[in-house]
């Protein structure tokens, strides 16, 4: 087993620079190793963009790469469609594979929450948490606490004052995050950092809050004018 994890960061070939921002979360946070596993025929394009220290791994179909136990944990969702998530998610959680769950996971089970049992961390901002919880209310506190209970993950709820819940009722509400935060891509480097964490044998409760914590760090460093990109120079 690789003594700082190996990262596989699931891409899309629509939105390519989502996952390259995960896997750049996942490298600067501290994983051994970072692979993309492109799906649909998009391995060149990672290949040709990808950054020199990132892995690019065909990911079709998806047993070739799941007979390797040691390739873990994922990242699934940035960039990712809803096919491709549907096609890869339940494949991982049966494998007893550690999921970090974003983005295009939320659009593919909106609706759908028990679809998302078995993921270890789930990080969607308030829009995403209603399309498959449905609205939070201005008790973001709750809302969290309960989608956790309810996948047994730890569900990160994005925001201003993010929340962080573990399916034990444990929670933490981050104040250390910059508005200008609030920039697209900054939630799938922190998918990122949350797997680096993982991959290092964090359990999935210190991974999310450490990540949270993190994430704001650096942007609160980085200043303003801050781009994803500039989380992990």
């Amino acid at each position: 087993k690789y003594a700082r994890g190996h990262v596989i960061v699931l891409g899309g070939p629509a939105m390519c620079g989502a996952a390259r921002l995960a896997a750049s979360g996942a490298r600067r946070a501290g994983a051994g190793l970072v692979s993309i596993a492109a799906t649909g025929g998009s391995g060149d394009i990672y290949r040709a963009a990808a950054s020199p220290g990132v892995i690019v791994a065909d990911a079709d179909p998806p047993e070739a790469l799941l007979a390797d136990a040691r390739l873990d944990p994922w990242v699934c969702g940035p960039g990712l469609s809803a096919e491709d998530v549907r096609a890869w998610l339940p494949a991982l959680l049966a494998a007893g594979r550690r999921v970090v769950a974003d983005a295009g996971v939320f659009a593919a089970y909106a609706g759908a929450p028990d679809a998302l049992r078995g993921a270890a961390v789930l990080t969607p901002h308030a829009g995403e948490f209603a399309r498959v919880f449905g609205k939070p209310a201005r008790d973001h506190l709750s809302a969290a606490r309960a989608a956790a209970a309810r996948t047994g993950a730890v569900a990160v709820l994005k925001g201003a004052d993010t929340v962080i819940a573990a399916p034990d009722g444990r929670a933490a509400i981050n104040a250390n995050a910059p508005p200008w935060l609030a920039t697209a891509g900054a939630g799938d480097v922190l998918s990122g950092i949350v797997a680096g964490l993982l991959g290092q044998g964090m359990a999935a409760w210190e991974a999310a809050c450490a990540a949270v914590w993190l994430h704001g760090e650096a942007a609160a460093l980085a200043g303003p004018g801050l781009i994803a990109e500039d989380i992990t120079p």
